[in-house]
């Protein structure tokens, strides 16, 4: 194994690591946009207010998107384990 291909590996881990966080990161990012706007027209400082909300619409996406993310986690395991038997 060369530098190449250990950036290679490295570089598909980090994208793989991308791909999968994205949906999960995505509607944190809107719930807490939504939640701070609300917040911001009532006056309402309540900084626990941000959290609940948060994990609720987090763990609904992780439940829809399961699937997706185990599979990009698997083709990129399959990726490697197949390099590694090949021998790079």
């Amino acid at each position: 194994m060369n530098e190449v291909d250990a950036l290679e590996i490295v570089r598909a881990a980090i994208w793989t690591v991308i791909v999968a966080s994205g949906p999960a990161v995505a509607a944190a990012m809107i719930v807490g946009i939504l939640i701070a706007l609300v917040q911001a027209l009532t006056q309402i400082q309540e900084v626990t207010l941000t959290f609940v909300p948060k994990i609720v619409v987090i763990l609904l996406v992780m439940i829809v998107t399961g699937s997706f993310v185990g599979s990009q986690i698997f083709a990129f395991t399959e990726r490697v384990y197949g390099r590694i038997a090949s021998g790079f």
